[in-house]
């Protein structure tokens, strides 16, 4: 820029090292048996099953769905990237149901109004469903995706496998996981 041939010392600002906030699969199971509407319910369910984020969710189309497979295809998610992800097959059938009559490009979960369901009113159903489980954690709709990528990792998952669900460039980046459910940590007893 300054056509000078020298290296600047350019110092960034440091990014905050926060724990993501996880929620039990207690809090989790409290969570979806909160949500009366049955269309909700299944949002809530895939994002925590599939471990997406807001915006994938009210993009998801019906083609990016394999109910054979178990799989969802996400196009261009963050980042311009597509990915594989699973879901579980405790929710199939309410998915098959969903589809029933759809076209392939039809979004999943659409408003009442048509068109694709906003991102404000998952946030809300979230919310909603949080208040009346009776939860006072600060978790919020990403807290599903944290949940679904700690409780892989507790059930004996590598973590490189859980960095290809969640779509993760950087190994780095899925590792946060590992400090917030370090079951090794958990079974040290203080010497007090």
């Amino acid at each position: 820029m300054l056509k000078i041939p020298q290296k600047i010392n350019l110092k960034f600002a440091k990014r905050s090292k926060k724990l993501p906030i996880v929620l039990s699969r207690e809090e989790i199971k409290n969570i979806i048996d909160a949500i009366r509407n049955p269309k909700h319910k299944l949002i809530i369910s895939l994002a925590y099953g599939a471990g997406l984020r807001i915006s994938e969710v009210v993009n998801l189309k019906v083609k990016d769905v394999n109910l054979e497979e178990l799989t969802i295809h996400l196009k261009n998610a963050k980042g311009k990237k597509d990915r594989i992800t699973i879901f579980p097959e405790k929710i199939k059938t309410k998915l098959q149901n969903l589809i029933a009559g759809k076209n392939l490009n039809d979004y999943l979960f659409e408003s009442e109004r048509g068109g694709k369901l906003t991102e404000r009113t998952a946030q809300k159903v979230f919310e909603n469903a949080l208040q009346k489980a009776g939860i006072k954690k600060d978790a919020t709709f990403h807290s599903l995706r944290h949940s679904f990528a700690t409780h892989l990792l507790e059930n004996g998952v590598d973590v490189r496998y859980v960095q290809e669900l969640l779509g993760h460039q950087n190994i780095r980046t899925t590792q946060i996981y590992t400090q917030v459910t370090n079951p090794k940590l958990k079974n040290i007893k203080s010497p007090l």
